[in-house]
C-alpha cells in the first residue's frame, strides 16, 4: 500500500489537454478531516472482511489475507466511484440520489460500499451460525485492524475516491493551473492546504476553511474568562475555573445561615460584609435568641420525657405488685382445693373399710 504523503512530496500529475499546446497542473488538496474519516472506514472495512474471510481456516490468519484483500478492495472502491464520476456527466434520474449522498456524504457512502465488499468475503460458517453478531468476532476485528495499521496506510487511496466521488468540490481543490508559478500560488493559499492549530497543547491538522470551525471548538483555545473577571483561561479549563477560582463566581454571604440570604461575586465579599455590620449583628443576636428557645424547649422535653419514663417504670412496678399478690391467691386456692381433695380421699377409704367390716360379718 502507499505510504503516507506529506506536502513536500506531493507530485501532481500534469492533465494533458487535447488541442492546447500546455498541460494543466491539478491543486487535488483534500478536506484533511473528510479523508482521515475515510481512512477508518477503510481500515475498519478490510480488518473486518479479513477475519470473515478466515473464519474456521486453521491455516491462515487474518494478518496473512489482509494484503490480498486490501488490493481486491482498492480495485472494487476505485472501480464504483470512477463509474459513479462517470455518470454524473449524464445526471439520469436514476444516479442522482447516489450522486447526492456520495458527494455530500463521503463517507456514509464509501461505508455502503465497503460493506458489500464485506458480504462477498463472509465464508459459509458466519452465515449459517450467526457469529457475524459476536463480541469476539468484534475484538479481533479491532485487534486485525491495529496489526495492519502499521503496514497499511489508506491516505492517498482516501484522497482518490474523495475526488471520483466531490463532483461539487466541497470536500476537495478542483483548481488546475497552467503554469508552475501559478499552481504553487495557489498552493499557499488554497482553502483545502492542511494547516495545524496554533493553539499551544492542540497540534490538530486540518484543512485551512475548516480553520474557524476548529477554532469556535478547540479546547486548548485561551478565552476571556466567561464570567468577566479578567482572567485568560483555556476551553477545556473554563468551567472548573468559573466555578472554583474565578472572583466573580457567585457565593453566598457567610451569614446566610443566620438570615442574610443574599447573593454576590466572591470579589464584593469584604464590601458586603464591611456595608452590612449591623445587620448582620442583628441576625446573629435572632440566631442566639432563637438558639436559647430552642434550648429551653428540648429541655421541657427531656423534662417530659423524664417523667415519663418514671410513671412507666411506677406503673410497671404496680402491675409487678399486683400480679405477685394474684399468684399468692391462686397459690392458696390451689392449697385449699388440694386439702379438700385429700380429705375426701380420706372419707372414700375409710368408707371402703367400713363396707369391707360389714361383707365379713
Amino acid at each position: 500500500m502507499d505510504g503516507p504523503v506529506t506536502d513536500s512530496e506531493v507530485k501532481p500529475q500534469v492533465e494533458k489537454v487535447d488541442n492546447e499546446d500546455y498541460s494543466l497542473l491539478p491543486c487535488n488538496y483534500c478536506d484533511v478531516e473528510t479523508v482521515q474519516k475515510l481512512e477508518q472506514v477503510l481500515l475498519h472495512g478490510l480488518a473486518t472482511a479479513c477475519v470473515e474471510k478466515t473464519t474456521s481456516d486453521l491455516f491462515r490468519g487474518p494478518t496473512a489475507v489482509a494484503p490480498e484483500l486490501s488490493k481486491e478492495m482498492v480495485e472494487f472502491l476505485m472501480e464504483r466511484t470512477e463509474l459513479l464520476l462517470s455518470e454524473s456527466a449524464v445526471e439520469a434520474d436514476e444516479n442522482l440520489e447516489q450522486i447526492k449522498k456520495a458527494s455530500t456524504h463521503p463517507a456514509d457512502y464509501i461505508s455502503e460500499l465497503v460493506e458489500g465488499f464485506i458480504g462477498s468475503k463472509r465464508n459459509l460458517l458466519i452465515r449459517v451460525s450467526g457469529w457475524i453478531s459476536s463480541e469476539t468476532r468484534e475484538a479481533k476485528i479491532d485487534d486485525t485492524a491495529n496489526q495492519i495499521a502499521d503496514t497499511n496506510s489508506f491516505r492517498s487511496i482516501a484522497e482518490v475516491l474523495l475526488r471520483n466521488m466531490d463532483i461539487k468540490g466541497n470536500f476537495h481543490c478542483p483548481e488546475k493551473f497552467s503554469t508552475e508559478s501559478k499552481f504553487d500560488l495557489h498552493r499557499e493559499n488554497c482553502d483545502f492546504r492542511p494547516v495545524s492549530c496554533q493553539n499551544e497543547g492542540c497540534g490538530a491538522v486540518f484543512s485551512a476553511i475548516r480553520l474557524v470551525n476548529h477554532d469556535f471548538i478547540c479546547p486548548f483555545k485561551v478565552l476571556p474568562c466567561d464570567q468577566g473577571c479578567g482572567e485568560r483561561v483555556v476551553r477545556y479549563e473554563m468551567e472548573k475555573h468559573c466555578s472554583t477560582v474565578c472572583t466573580m463566581r457567585l457565593v453566598n454571604c457567610p451569614f446566610y445561615n443566620v438570615g442574610c440570604e443574599t447573593a454576590f461575586p466572591y470579589i464584593s465579599l469584604e464590601k458586603h460584609c464591611a456595608e452590612f455590620v449591623q445587620q448582620h449583628l442583628i441576625c446573629v443576636l435572632r440566631s442566639v435568641q432563637k438558639q436559647g428557645h430552642i434550648n429551653e424547649e428540648l429541655k421541657q422535653r427531656v423534662q417530659l420525657l423524664e417523667k415519663s419514663q418514671c410513671l412507666n417504670e411506677m406503673s410497671g412496678a404496680l402491675d409487678l405488685r399486683t400480679l405477685t399478690l394474684l399468684l399468692k391467691e391462686q397459690e392458696a386456692k390451689s392449697k385449699k382445693l388440694e386439702n379438700l381433695l385429700k380429705d375426701q380421699d380420706s372419707k372414700i377409704k375409710k368408707l371402703e373399710r367400713e363396707l369391707s367390716k360389714v361383707a365379713k360379718g
